[in-house]
């Protein structure tokens, strides 16, 4: 073989839905990338990439690639389909789009969420289209839409500590997350901290591979985060650990909250939340009594009924303390409030002219398919186009998604690297860029920076950006439609120009591949909340005037296990480490890590159902059952058990994952699915005839 002839790096930022948004380094020998890694030049990135993302062109290059359009022609779900010229799958697409267009567009739905994190990909041309169309809106809560929500109740926006001030810090709580597998780089400096001498708190009902490494790990119950915050509260008020000089100046509501905090003496909380009270007054004692103390927040613990009010009241907990005061304190949900994105310029949502469509909630699909909404009972989504996401796979009640697509009457287009759960249902497939093939431009929510993605090789095969394939059906569906505005000849590189405007040195990003914002290192040690009142909000008088109630509350699940019941288990669904969500499953590198879906389980519970350690198990609700492999053992909590995902559904022993068990049921605030809020039996598959 002849050695390369030539060979290029190329700055890029990885895609995907995770806290680091690490910039990337592309090697490319005679248009082949040849290796991904991390820039080191880049600080938060230093040179390091998870292992999902170190496997990159493994993804790019994988031999089940879609690189071609595809029309079905079995039946949906058969996996028949024969390869078609773009132009005919454009031109078919266009005309069934503008029939439906030109009945009803409220008809046609856009389902999408952060297959790619990038603006351009995820949200410019797409938007335009169905904004021109007038085509019903999606309501994209499947991920951070409650914790969102209560951030903006609170602390005004989603914006909190720099990480990598946590280097800094004394005192860590990492609450409900798993940085060791979802935010490597914040572990970095968490550990950084841990070798100066700082304690490491894991509050989460699974042992983790965070809960391993940290000094103390606290298991509570799903779902009852609030109740142990508002304990911590009431110990930092009756041993007087707070500070009153910043919760004078710098929040509203403090009576209010007090009276409250005061009726959740310890034994309370550790009634709700299966532990011993002295856990968590141990845990008040260290929040109150070392500065600089810092909490990072994570999204696992809002995924239940309850979750937004649980970040609410977690969220407290610096204000009451002082401790923003500190670089190295404070807390950190998400750090994307602070990007000054010109999203309106991106989406363009005046393209509506003054039409208000019906929106759907993309965490309801499976009923929003079905017709079991009043907004689709009369009115039925007749077209559905899928890009940068795979609701059959992730979105909740997946039964009753499944149903909903295959519907004969129901006109399907996704944009997809491969041909996931989803794409298997589709009309047409239409092959979409990976990272590597395309330009886009990043926000991040675990940094402050900015991150360019230049496009490192040539599209594979027939392979085309989002946005070209927007900018295409656009073109097709002409004046006629309204689609004879200057916008949507609009090219990649100036959709990354428009993403921040003046905002950003678009100059700098081209010449380093990275730019920091000038966030200060203690960006609220002296106030100067984003919220309406200028001050940390304890009592919303916003959720006050909607009605709801001012103050974080302790709330319930839905579905609270109790024993001797139908359904005695509580069960949660992290994500399997070597996954992001279902991105990554099908490669062959990381499957042969996570090897099959499983379930942990406690030896407590396992024992009480004659389960043992690698048993194959049927794990069941009333909205259906997934059958997966046991693995018996302590990172499971009793009475909790762990359906790590999510495998697609196609590679589960009977054709589900975990979400077949999951529930249609929203949070209290942001309309946000509660994956983490389902009741659930477990027995030995050889059993489950009896049960």
């Amino acid at each position: 073989m002849n050695a390369p002839t030539h060979t290029t790096t190329v700055r890029g930022a990885c895609p995907h839905d995770c806290p680091d948004t690490c910039a990337l380094l592309t090697t490319v020998a005679d248009g082949i990338a040849i290796k991904v890694q991390g820039n080191p030049a880049h600080a938060q990135t230093g040179g390091v990439l998870c292992t999902k993302v170190s496997r990159y062109t493994e993804r790019t290059y994988h031999p089940e690639r879609v690189l071609h359009p595809l029309k079905r022609v079995g039946p949906k779900g058969s996996g028949q389909f024969v390869r078609v010229s773009w132009d005919e799958a454009l031109d078919d697409i266009t005309a069934r789009l503008k029939a439906i267009a030109a009945r009803d567009p409220e008809a046609i739905l856009p389902y999408s969420y952060a297959g790619t994190m990038g603006l351009v990909q995820a949200e410019s041309m797409d938007r335009r289209f169905f904004h021109q169309l007038g085509a019903s809106l999606l309501d994209r809560t499947i991920c951070a839409s409650a914790g969102g929500m209560a951030m903006m109740y609170s602390v005004g926006a989603k914006m909190g500590m720099k990480v990598e001030q946590f280097a800094h810090s004394w005192l860590i709580l990492i609450w409900g997350g798993n940085p060791i597998g979802s935010s490597l780089h914040f572990w970095r400096y968490a550990q950084e901290a841990k070798r100066q001498g700082a304690r490491l708190v894991c509050i989460d009902p699974r042992r983790t591979e965070t809960a391993e490494k940290c000094h103390t790990h606290i298991a509570l119950r799903p779902g009852t985060d609030a109740a142990l915050a508002l304990a911590m509260m009431h110990e930092l008020i009756t041993h007087d650990w707070l500070d009153h000089d910043y919760i004078a100046r710098h929040t509203t509501g403090w009576p209010a909250l007090r009276e409250r905090a005061l009726q959740w003496p310890p034994e309370r909380a550790a009634e709700v939340c299966g532990l011993d009270a002295q856990v968590v007054r141990d845990l008040a004692r260290d929040w109150g009594t070392t500065q600089p103390a810092a909490i990072r927040l994570n999204y696992g613990m809002q995924r239940t009924h309850g979750g937004g009010n649980a970040v609410r009241a977690v969220a407290c907990l610096p204000a009451l303390t002082g401790a923003w005061r500190h670089a190295a304190g404070g807390m950190m949900l998400s750090a994307s409030g602070h990007f000054p994105v010109q999203r309106d310029a991106l989406s363009r949502p005046d393209l509506l002219r003054g039409r208000t469509p019906r929106t759907i909630n993309m965490s309801t699909i499976g009923d929003a398919l079905l017709g079991l909404q009043p907004e689709t009972a009369q009115r039925p989504i007749e077209a559905l186009v899928v890009y940068n996401s795979n609701p059959l796979a992730v979105a909740p009640e997946s039964a009753k998604v499944a149903r909903g697509l295959a519907r004969d009457d129901l006109f399907t287009v996704v944009l997809e690297h491969f041909m996931t759960d989803t794409a298997d249902m589709a009309d047409y497939v239409l092959p979409a860029t990976t990272q590597l093939e395309h330009w886009d431009i990043h926000a991040s929510y675990g940094h402050t920076d900015v991150l360019l993605n230049r496009p490192a090789i040539a599209p594979v095969g027939e392979a085309r950006p989002n946005t070209a394939i927007f900018r295409a059906l656009a073109q097709r569906m002409g004046p006629a439609f309204g689609f004879d505005d200057p916008c949507f000849a609009d090219d990649d590189e100036t959709l990354c120009r428009q993403a921040y405007g003046d905002a950003v040195d678009f100059e700098a990003l081209l010449d380093h591949g990275f730019v920091t914002l000038p966030v200060p290192d203690a960006p609220f040690a002296e106030g100067g909340f984003p919220t309406p009142s200028g001050r940390f909000e304890l009592f919303s008088e916003r959720l006050a005037a909607m009605g709801l109630d001012g103050l974080p509350d302790y709330l319930p699940n839905h579905e609270t296990p109790q024993p001797g019941s139908r359904y005695p288990l509580a069960m949660i669904s992290p994500p399997a480490r070597h996954f992001l969500n279902s991105s990554f499953a099908n490669l062959k590198s990381l499957r042969s890590i996570e090897r099959e879906p499983v379930l942990e389980i406690h030896p407590q519970d396992a024992k009480a159902r004659g389960i043992a350690d690698g048993d194959l198990v049927r794990v069941f609700n009333d909205r259906g059952e997934h059958h997966c492999r046991a693995v018996v053992g302590e990172r499971a909590r009793p009475g909790v058990v762990n359906g790590l995902g999510i495998w697609w559904r196609k590679d589960g022993p009977n054709g589900t994952n975990v979400n077949e068990l999951t529930s249609q049921r929203l949070t209290d605030m942001g309309q946000a699915p509660t994956f983490y809020d389902c009741a659930v039996q477990v027995v030995k598959l050889v059993d489950s005839a009896a049960a």
